[in-house]
């Protein structure tokens, strides 16, 4: 094999003679070798490699797996939770607003306002413009924020709402607020107030108000006027209503078969609100009467054998 080499402008040449043998030993080198090196490693690195998945990484996997599972029904249960008490505050809130609801009512009703001066059902009319208008951003409160931003605002209105009644307590609408006799037409006192044995247990316990005895069905009656808080069943009362009479003062009528009034209706003195029955904690037909005041139980006593005004 010839090979002709020129020189930088072509104008002269060398011819060289290589032999069969130099170019075998050329091949060999430049060719032969790289490649047989390249598939010696190629083969070593296939042979040496581990698998891609072995037991120990799938087990480590699933491991993983399970540990964030967890972590999420943990936050989960921990969110619901939180629901749970946010849910259970808002009802609470909404109990007080039908109480203050409630006694504007009850003001209204007996103070003989005018017409249309005071509403209490429905919202107090608002105004403004939107922040948005006036190029402000609003950001989303907090939930918890606004809650307590709703406590305060129903703790402003029940304080007005007081000045209110003590403003009004000078005018003569005492007379069907006045607390006094029986809560029933037919019966007979079976329990009295404070300590007594108790009928389940045998223990001495403090009983917070009086027992009627009477016939199944018969009528439970509103010892003066006020306006229902409370109309249903509640625990250890059985079916109870509950009237809020101004002043502080409440009274409870309990263990009802049925009730007839319900909450937010004006009642007047001697009005049935419920017939006697032994639901929740009871051992027969009677009516549990309690006098509060302030949100404490009192003897009923005074107030059943006083003289209506």
């Amino acid at each position: 094999m010839n090979v002709v080499i020129f020189d930088d402008k072509h104008l002269t040449s060398k011819n060289i003679h290589l032999s069969k043998l130099i170019i075998f030993l050329l091949v060999t080198i430049f060719i032969v070798a790289p490649l047989s090196v390249g598939g010696v490693g190629l083969y070593l690195a296939l042979d040496s490699e581990q698998p891609l998945m072995t037991d120990a990484s799938a087990k480590q996997w699933m491991d993983d797996l399970q540990e964030q599972k967890k972590q999420i029904d943990d936050l989960r249960k921990a969110s619901r939770e939180q629901l749970d008490a946010l849910t259970v505050r808002i009802a609470e809130l909404q109990a007080r607003l039908v109480r203050l609801d409630a006694l504007g009512k009850r003001l209204t009703h007996i103070a003989d306002l005018d017409e249309g001066e005071f509403d209490f059902d429905r919202a107090p009319p608002v105004g403004g413009p939107e922040a948005n208008e006036l190029g402000i951003t609003v950001e989303v409160d907090d939930f918890i924020s606004t809650i307590d931003e709703l406590a305060r605002t129903i703790d402003d209105r029940e304080q007005q709402l007081q000045v209110i009644e003590s403003l009004l307590g000078n005018r003569k609408i005492q007379d069907d607020v006045f607390i006094a006799g029986r809560p029933i037409r037919k019966g007979w006192l079976s329990s009295n107030y404070g300590k007594r044995a108790d009928p389940f247990t045998g223990r001495l316990a403090w009983h917070e108000g009086v027992d009627f005895a009477g016939k199944d069905g018969s009528d439970v009656i509103a010892v003066a006027a006020g306006v229902v808080t409370w109309s249903g069943p509640r625990y250890g009362y059985g079916l109870l209503v509950e009237i809020d009479h101004g002043a502080g003062y409440t009274t409870r009528y309990a263990h009802s078969k049925v009730t007839k009034v319900k909450v937010g209706d004006v009642v007047g003195k001697g009005q049935v609100v419920a017939a006697m029955g032994s639901s929740g904690r009871s051992t027969g037909p009677h009516v549990h009467y309690e006098v509060r005041y302030k949100g404490r139980a009192v003897d009923p006593a005074k107030f059943i054998h006083r003289a209506s005004r």
